[in-house]
């Protein structure tokens, strides 16, 4: 695996880490009722999983083009974490969105 490959794979597991991170944070922002910073907060988690994509096609277009890349440890937690972080971002947009409408739920006025 060349130097290139380690630098890519390392950045497609930090950027997977920071989209989960990003995420959870968005839930627990909504949980306290702060929706303007979960939406901040999931905006966070799209632009690092769009990094990550970035790094991944990177590693993929070098694989079409004939750099074969060794399967190693590292590139398996690299996809690991990037395909944990793509649901858990995917999952943290429904709690949200679940927590928006108890919170419009509990402030609606009563008839």
């Amino acid at each position: 695996m060349t130097q290139v490959n380690e630098q890519t794979i390392m950045g497609l597991t930090i950027a997977g880490g920071n989209a989960k991170s990003a995420a959870f944070t968005a839930i627990q922002a909504a949980k306290a009722g702060d929706f303007p910073e979960a939406t901040v907060q999931l905006k966070e988690a799209d632009d690092a999983l769009v990094s990550a994509h970035n790094a991944q096609t990177e590693l993929l277009t070098a694989e079409a083009s004939g750099d074969h890349a060794d399967v190693s440890l590292l590139m398996v937690h690299a996809q690991d974490h990037l395909m944990n972080a793509i649901t858990f971002r995917d999952l943290a947009g429904e709690v949200v969105a679940v927590y928006q409408r108890m919170a419009e739920m509990t402030t609606a006025p009563t008839v």
